[in-house]
């Protein structure tokens, strides 16, 4: 199978994470609930995994690092923690469900109050369309550093001082980005990083984390065992108990630790390097088939490594099923959790076939995917 869905998840992981997991699963006990050395090995391994997280992302405070299952639990705990009554909040048409799902809540729950940051045909936005947007009431930017369906990124370091010239919160959707992006949280004026760990992490599905930059007041999404304080009838408010309620993913965590030291030696300038590359020569590889269209801004080179098309008029899922079973070619087809962006670039009911490239792709598997379109193309009827 030539692996084309690494948006969704990357399905080869570096050995040093599965050695990680399988090592894990046979010593680890439970994070702060006993004093045995199975106990102790996964409080010494979260806490180690907390400062490599912290200084991956340039959170300043490890403490300040929250394990989640995944992004969305991060955004839903992010989103639902801090917004109240009366807020009105700035987002773009970008964002993937597990942002616009938390936001519809609280606009239904709590009477915030919603702008979005509109896209043009290519999934490109107007920055100034932040400032505009900005009311009395405004409590938060809340957007993606990169389109999971067009690979568009914007520009974080902007709309960073944007949010601190008027003292919002800044909460940044990494999704796409995380691990093979530098992210740097004080540089780029993040307020809230959410991140997933099976993605350009490489790590193990249910991980990932939320980072919190400075003082902010985020109430628990969940309450529970948290092997502390276990007289107290709330949750503990201390950082980072107050919001890891239940048993940490320890298996999970040994593989993200191992997956941030893999990127870290390998260079993260050189994962990107490398994806970047293969996501350019599909792109030139495409460009002149007859019938093909392709979505997203390709001109910039901040982008994440994503080709997202549509053969003239035929259904995505029918050619993402070609793909699949007469080339053994894995896409992503359909909305991709992104109903806004489809509705701006038009494709919302032929939805698209998504592109994506990880670090254990090849120039060879580029190559073939395009001749498979190509042949597709040819076809036009399948």
């Amino acid at each position: 199978m030539i692996y084309l869905d690494n948006a969704a998840t990357t399905i080869h992981k570096p050995p040093c994470v599965v050695r990680a997991v399988t090592e894990a699963l046979t010593s680890l006990g439970n994070a702060s609930r006993g004093a045995h050395e199975g106990a102790l090995a996964t409080n010494r391994l979260v806490y180690r995994t907390r400062r490599k997280l912290a200084s991956f992302f340039g959170c300043p405070e490890s403490e300040k690092v929250i394990f989640t299952c995944n992004s969305t639990e991060a955004l839903n705990i992010a989103i639902c923690g801090t917004l109240h009554e009366g807020d009105h909040v700035i987002t773009t048409v970008l964002e993937h469900n597990s942002v616009l799902r938390p936001l519809y809540r609280m606009q239904n729950e709590r009477g915030v109050s919603l702008g979005f940051v509109p896209a043009d045909k290519q999934g490109c936005i107007d920055y100034a369309d932040f400032e505009r947007m900005i009311r009395p009431q405004t409590r938060a930017i809340v957007c993606t550093h990169a389109s999971n369906l067009t690979g568009n990124m914007l520009d974080i370091r902007r709309i960073g001082r944007i949010a601190k010239e008027h003292k919002l919160l800044f909460i940044v959707d990494a999704s796409q980005t995380a691990g093979a992006v530098p992210i740097d949280m004080v540089q780029m004026g993040i307020s809230l990083l959410c991140f997933t760990g099976h993605k350009s992490m490489m790590g193990p599905q249910g991980t990932g984390g939320l980072c919190i930059n400075g003082d902010i007041e985020i109430e628990p999404l969940k309450t529970g065992g948290s092997g502390v304080q276990s007289f107290l009838t709330e949750q503990p408010r201390e950082y980072p108990t107050r919001l890891e309620a239940g048993t940490l993913n320890g298996h999970g965590i040994a593989g993200l630790s191992a997956a941030v030291d893999f990127i870290s030696q390998t260079g993260i300038d050189v994962i990107r390097a490398h994806e970047q590359e293969l996501a350019r020569t599909f792109y030139r590889l495409i460009t002149g088939i007859p019938d093909i269209h392709i979505y997203g801004d390709h001109t910039s080179d901040e982008r994440s490594p994503i080709v997202a098309l549509n053969i003239a008029d035929l259904d995505s899922a029918i050619v993402a099923d070609e793909l699949a079973y007469s080339y053994g070619i894995a896409t992503r087809a359909g909305a991709h959790c992104a109903p806004l962006m489809h509705k701006a670039l038009g494709t919302q009911e032929q939805g698209a076939v998504r592109f994506s490239f990880g670090f254990y792709n090849t120039i060879g598997e580029c190559e073939a995917a395009a001749e498979a379109l190509r042949q597709i193309a040819d076809r036009r009827v399948l």
